[in-house]
């Protein structure tokens, strides 16, 4: 018997110390990672994995589990997405502390060559059934994780199952044993040993980061204005690459007598995340003062700026070096690419904090419009392992991290959508479809940039969710996932006003009562849609609004008060639920970590009570806004403002006298005199009075007034909203749009007025 064959079956007991060494010197001979399954009672599963590595270093070894051992280092599953970047010889992932699918995939990508996962678990026939503690997340009130069906686990039980080996066998002493090992033949993995061919640079393990770290400096020594964008799976080399190449070119204008001072920042997620960059950088620079997220050498520097404080002050730098880069919301990465004329971006293709394709999608628009000459390019070869390494395809399939949707994209454009149809599929129906479930998370992935492994859980398992798609021909062009939510009771809602209890789950109500006020919105139900994702071919030809008017239907038969959704806000979105008659009716005081972007909840009723609910919530914001946008809102954007200054068709007012309006916007209570109002605003369009003596009346005509549609927000009324309601500074507002101090600002707002009172 030999360790190597990927079909052997062997009992734990019976595995002695020089065939596990066997086995390991196998792996890195062939350049391969090795998985051990052991599963069983939980003390006994881990005792067993202690027995393995009684010899072998802590500092070699990293236990993910909840267990206090004080000669071992143990993180929880949080503690373990703060790896990403370092290097492992051997992780073991203890499940029953909870299988937590984030944070399994991140320390995965972290193992070398010749290492193992060793994955600890509940007997496989009954790990579906376990009272999962990872589960917890998507266990959203009333329910608690052993309520849970446990498609998720069931699924992962039957990959490992078809993937390794097992045996099992129960004795009066000893639980249930299981091992496995998945180490490729030996022949093949040899031959999948990737050969760097001798156009290699010498300090390169491949051709592909070769070919990386050249179009790095291309970056900062060719023409401006022509980022690039790295793209590859987790142990193909791009972040050391970015530290190579940033500390090439140290050494080279260091060594130079003519060079120049040169200034390198990189950012990321975190500092941690870019450990592996300057761990690179600093071994090439042995002269150099190395601290965390910092390496200087004379006048040269490779600092770490965290993105939001790079964002907000934009310092000076040669080269900008963006690591990570899906897990950085889009609002962050564009003033980056509008302010630095050489930077590149470097993303996981299939990562643990966002995804590289959705990332690409949503970001390529962008860099086409703002720098057309924007290049890409993929890294394939795996550095940390061969190629076709079986632990990474066991975490590609268990975590769908390669689904996609259809790429066939000319007949997808050519195609006729009026034929298409919404259906409800079951999660049981996901779980028995392998192609069908790839499908659809595919098309998370890609419409969404922060979509995440554990997201496939709340797919399979997440309580009172509804799953809808439209098919063409066995292809998934367009999904959407509703979740229902409310129907609390009396004394539960009191709890939730009074801030002594917050149920898991339940977004939409729980804030309405919560941070608006409504009480009367916690009994009732609502159908928040969680997500719609339309195949980036198909998008704009109107299959979210027909998904989305196929929902509203449902929810309503299905005795649903309200339909609602939350996300960050953008004109584009805004537009797009507005278009439903889904209207703003709360608005985040800050940004989303996720976004970058304010929340925003819109709603729209579905019943009697629902009305009630909407007419109360809507109103409340449309009065307090006008006072959030002079503090907690002053920096939101305009064209944000004004989307929720719109009013529903059926409210416009005219410029006609009005002594006694009732409403602003369709709900609020400023009183605007349209006579001695209308007036002073003419006045300072006309230059008769000055800005302080018509303010009151200017920002009482811009509340009342009806505005522009929102996406065609120009620079005349941008700056109305920021100057009048959000009450900027003249010199930030003068800063923002190009204009010549304060005088250019009032000639500014002198022309938005006149637009204003004309279309009025």
């Amino acid at each position: 018997m030999e360790w190597y064959d990927p079909k052997m079956t062997i009992r734990l007991e019976d595995i002695s110390a020089e065939l596990f060494s066997q086995w390991r010197r196998r792996l890195i001979a062939n350049r391969q990672r090795g998985t051990l399954v052991i599963s069983g009672d939980v003390n006994w599963c881990r005792q067993m994995a202690m027995r393995f590595f009684a010899n072998s270093g802590p500092e070699s070894i990293c236990w993910i589990s909840n267990i206090e051992q004080p000669d071992l280092v143990i993180l929880n599953a949080k503690q373990a997405l703060g790896l990403l970047g370092q290097e492992h010889e051997v992780i073991v992932f203890d499940a029953h502390a909870g299988f937590d699918a984030d944070a399994f995939g991140a320390v995965s990508g972290t193992i070398v060559s010749g290492g193992l996962l060793v994955l600890l678990c509940p007997p496989l026939d009954e790990w579906p059934g376990f009272a999962d503690p990872a589960a917890q997340s998507i266990a959203v009130w009333p329910y608690e994780t052993g309520d849970l069906p446990g498609r998720f686990l069931q699924r992962m039980a039957r990959l490992v199952a078809a993937t390794v080996s097992l045996k099992s066998e129960t004795t009066l002493v000893t639980p249930i044993e299981v091992c496995g090992a998945i180490v490729a033949d030996e022949h093949s993995a040899k031959d999948s040993i990737t050969d760097t061919g001798t156009g290699c640079r010498p300090e390169c393990r491949t051709q592909d980061q070769g070919n990386a770290i050249a179009a790095i400096e291309h970056v900062l020594l060719g023409h401006r204005r022509r980022p690039l964008v790295l793209v590859a799976d987790r142990g193909r080399g791009k972040s050391a690459a970015l530290g190579i190449a940033a500390a090439q070119r140290v050494t080279d204008c260091v060594n130079n007598p003519k060079g120049r001072d040169l200034y390198i920042i990189v950012t990321a997620p975190r500092l941690a995340a870019v450990g592996c960059l300057f761990h690179h950088a600093a071994e090439r620079l042995p002269e150099a003062e190395t601290r965390p997220g910092q390496i200087k050498w004379k006048n040269t520097y490779i600092q770490f700026v965290a993105p939001d404080e790079l964002c907000a002050n934009l310092p000076k730098a040669d080269l900008v070096l963006v690591d990570e880069a899906a897990a950085i919301p889009v609002s962050i990465l564009q003033p980056l690419l509008n302010h630095y004329s050489r930077i590149v971006f470097s993303t996981t293709t299939h990562g643990y904090e966002g995804t590289g394709r959705g990332f690409a999608v949503r970001f390529r628009q962008i860099l086409n419009e703002q720098t057309p000459e924007w290049t890409e390019l993929h890294l394939q070869e795996p550095i940390r392992w061969a190629q076709g390494d079986p632990l990474e395809r066991l975490v590609f399939d268990s975590l769908l991290l390669d689904a996609g949707c259809d790429d066939d994209d000319a007949a997808l454009v050519a195609m006729d959508v009026a034929t298409l149809t919404v259906q409800r599929i079951s999660r049981d129906q996901l779980l028995d479809d392998e192609a069908l479930l790839g499908q659809i998370f595919g098309l998370l992935v890609v419409a969404h940039y922060r979509t995440r492994p554990n997201d496939l859980r709340n797919l399979l398992d997440g309580p009172g969710l509804a799953i809808y798609i439209m098919l063409k021909q066995g292809a998934v062009l367009a999904t959407a996932l509703v979740s229902t939510e409310g129907g609390f009771d009396a004394s539960l809602i009191e709890d939730i006003a009074s801030g002594q209890r917050r149920p898991r789950g339940h977004l939409i109500p729980q804030s309405l009562v919560a941070h608006v006020g409504v009480k009367t919105a916690g009994e009732l139900r609502c159908a928040r849609v969680m997500r719609i994702a339309v195949h980036p071919a198909l998008q704009r030809r109107g299959l979210g609004q027909q998904m989305l008017r196929h929902i509203k239907i449902q929810a309503k038969d299905q005795g649903a008060d309200l339909l609602g959704a939350s996300f960050g806000a953008t004109p584009a979105l805004l537009a797009f639920w507005r278009s439903e008659s889904l209207w703003p009716v709360r608005v985040g005081f800050r940004r989303g970590k996720a976004s970058g972007e304010h929340s925003v909840m819109v709603l729209s009723a579905l019943s009697t009570a629902g009305k009630a609910v909407v007419a109360e919530a809507r109103q409340r914001m449309l009065e307090d806004l006008p006072l959030c946008l002079a503090d907690p809102l002053s920096q939101l954007d305009a064209t944000i403002v004004a989307a929720f200054l719109l009013r529903p068709p059926g409210q416009q007012q005219s410029g006609q006298r009005r002594s006694d309006l009732p409403e602003m916007t369709g709900g609020g209570r400023i009183q605007y005199d349209s006579g001695r109002d209308f007036d002073s605003v003419c006045a300072f369009v006309n230059k008769a009075r000055n800005y302080e003596d018509c303010l009151a009346s200017i920002w009482r005509f811009l509340l009342c007034a009806a505005l522009p549609d929102p996406q065609k927000c120009d620079t005349e009324q941008a700056v109305l909203i920021n100057k009048v309601l959000q009450k900027q500074p003249w010199s930030m507002v003068a800063k923002r749009y190009g204009l010549a101090g304060k005088t250019e600002v009032l000639q500014c707002m002198r022309r938005g007025l006149l637009q204003l009172l004309e279309q009025n």
